[in-house]
């Protein structure tokens, strides 16, 4: 397996496939090919044998420096369940604590309870919210008018 920067054309494999990673709810509008050409050095592509087995789309917060933040994490269907996932965040980390973040946060859906459940076992925290779907803490019209979204966050190892 190989880590390696997403390049602009990661956008032409990715795109046409996304709904269907996403067990085909339509997310491919939350992707555009902004994030390949912008977000290069903090984004990720994991390969086996120069197939996409899956890409981490992040980046360190503008507004809070100290705070890197994942937009997406997408494993190959076919593939999960290897640590893959897990692979790209701890290459994420290592990479925001690099640039001084102590803290990344990243959402989904209330309705990804595998998302969820992935994000927790990864030490992540749920954030409160201004609503509960599903027994979850949701932040209600986070991703517009009626999208609660599932906010986590999880502090970083300091450096010694």
């Amino acid at each position: 397996m190989k880590i390696r920067p997403l390049e602009p054309n990661d956008f032409d494999a990715i795109s046409p496939v996304i709904d269907e990673w996403w067990g085909g709810r339509p997310v491919r509008g939350l992707l555009p090919r902004l994030f390949f050409e912008h977000f290069q050095t903090t984004s990720f592509a994991l390969t086996d044998e120069q197939n996409l087995a899956g890409f981490l789309v992040g980046f360190r917060s503008q507004s809070f420096p100290s705070v890197g933040y994942v937009h997406f994490l997408g494993v190959r269907p076919d593939v999960r369940a290897k640590g893959y996932g897990r692979l790209l965040y701890e290459h994420f980390f290592s990479v925001a604590s690099g640039l001084g973040c102590t803290e990344v946060r990243a959402i989904t859906s209330p309705v990804n309870e595998s998302s969820i459940r992935f994000h927790l076992r990864l030490g992540f925290r749920l954030l409160p919210g201004n609503g509960e779907v599903g027994g979850f803490p949701v932040s209600l019209g986070h991703g517009g008018s009626g999208q609660p979204r599932v906010l986590f966050s999880k502090q970083l190892a300091s450096k010694p």
